[in-house]
């Protein structure tokens, strides 16, 4: 065996095989060694058993708002992240103070992930309107490791609306470059009306909010995408997709040779309209929670493997601009990323999933989608040495008062989960030892997307 820092013990949870006792020998950062059976004495200068603890690959979040509310930023994100075993945050563009659509903003961002992360991150730019297109390459070549486009105008600023004619242009350009656009697919025309309308009528119910965004203002918007991916031969990721039709037709296109995933997020897997009227603005999301019929079909969707990824969409509002009495006054979308795994396993596993499943959506092809498979996602020796230990035996409740966010709640608080995340190792260091942080603000790194052949198909 070659000389290692580090040796950590547990149930691997590598290929399809069951999970079985073994060791990780971690030298500089590094997966060193794996070797199935009882760990060996002396073979490196620390020791971890986690006894019958899974033993995973670092997630990754790969839809992580930390810049929409200056309160939370870069720290407090992956603070959040290493407590809930996520070892590398995908950044979205969307920041308070500008979104990320040159070289010059892309670099002066990265310097803010050298200077405050605890965990990895890579980051997504996005693209002007009316510029569009010409702004792809330079992105890529600074180290974006893809693009957010929106359907929907959230703000002309910050979170604007990519309009049609751009938008086959911009997809064309990111296949140039080999790059991924992940989307937001929502209808405005359909939308904006509909709200206009329950303000008129003076409906201000967080029910009013879900039906402001019907199923076929999804719908109609991702049939949009897919139809310009199939037709410019871009890799399209759809991103928080809350309807099982929205599943379906992406592996509808998918299955034609379009190169097309999907995502959903935990909340739309535990949470119906029926939650969002007990909870208010605090369950306010884009889209919007759908019934309880639709919630089971999403699991049946994701037992199918026709869900690609689950990510969090951690977007870390305030209580401040989640409790207005006016739903359309609250902001949308819940924080997350510290309770996607748990919250993911517990309900994945319950529902007779495998660990191997959990590794698949959370780590092994976000790792692929955004070009990081040669670090992340695995592991296999030469890896990053990113590996958390979930123990499925460690019940407890979500308490939104011990969560890292600067958010200060939770969507999940009080919620039972039958696991949990009980260490975290970032590059061969413990960031989290289920009660603690450790590490300090800048030891996380930009990582950016292998270059020739590292993107997926």
């Amino acid at each position: 065996m070659p000389p290692a820092d580090l040796s950590i013990a547990g149930r691997l949870v590598i290929g399809d095989g069951a999970p079985a006792r073994g060791e990780i020998l971690v030298a500089d950062g590094r997966i060193a060694a794996v070797r199935a059976g009882e760990p060996l004495a002396g073979l490196a200068s620390k020791h971890v058993d986690v006894v019958d603890a899974y033993l995973l690959p670092g997630a990754i979040d790969c839809h992580v708002h930390s810049g929409s509310h200056p309160g939370e930023g870069l720290a407090a994100v992956t603070g959040a992240a290493a407590a809930g075993g996520v070892t590398t945050v995908i950044d979205m563009p969307y920041d308070a103070e500008g979104p990320v659509v040159s070289p010059e903003v892309f670099a002066e961002k990265s310097s803010r992930v050298a200077r405050e992360a605890l965990v990895d991150v890579a980051l997504l730019g996005t693209l002007r309107p009316g510029s569009g297109a010409t702004d792809v390459a330079p992105l890529v070549e600074a180290g974006a490791a893809g693009f957010k486009l929106s359907l929907f105008c959230t703000d002309p600023r910050r979170f604007p609306r990519i309009p049609d004619h751009q938008f086959i242009d911009v997809l064309a350009a990111v296949r140039e470059t080999g790059s991924i656009a992940c989307v937001h697919a929502e209808n405005e025309e359909i939308i904006k009306p509909l709200i206009a309308r329950a303000r008129q009528e003076g409906d201000r119910s967080p029910i009013a909010h879900c039906r402001s965004r019907p199923p076929v203002s999804e719908t109609q918007a991702v049939l949009t995408v897919l139809e310009y991916a199939r037709e410019t031969g871009a890799r399209v990721h759809l991103c928080h997709l809350s309807l099982p039709r929205s599943v379906d037709l992406v592996a509808s296109y998918a299955a034609e040779g379009t190169a097309v995933t999907a995502e959903t997020c935990p909340h739309y897997l535990c949470f119906s309209e029926d939650d969002a009227s007990s909870q208010g603005g605090r369950l306010k999301i884009n889209p919007p929670l759908r019934r309880s019929a639709d919630v089971e079909e999403m699991w049946q969707r994701l037992a199918a493997g026709k869900v690609d990824v689950v990510a969090s969409d951690h977007a870390p509002w305030p209580l401040s601009h989640k409790t207005k009495p006016d739903i359309f006054d609250n902001h949308s979308g819940v924080p997350g990323v510290e309770t996607l795994l748990a919250v993911l396993a517990d309900r994945l596993l319950q529902r007779g999933g495998t660990v191997q499943d959990l590794v698949r959506l959370v780590s092994a092809t976000p790792a692929k989608l955004f070009g990081l498979s040669h670090q992340k996602g695995s592991l296999e020796v030469g890896m990053d040495a990113d590996i958390v230990a979930y123990d499925p035996a460690a019940s407890y409740t979500v308490d939104e008062h011990q969560l890292h966010s600067n958010a200060g709640w939770s969507p999940y608080h009080d919620m039972k989960l039958g696991g949990r995340v009980v260490l975290t190792i970032s590059r061969g260091e413990v960031v989290w030892d289920g009660r603690t942080l450790h590490g300090a603000p800048g030891r996380g790194r930009l990582v950016t997307p292998m270059r020739d052949g590292g993107w997926a198909p």
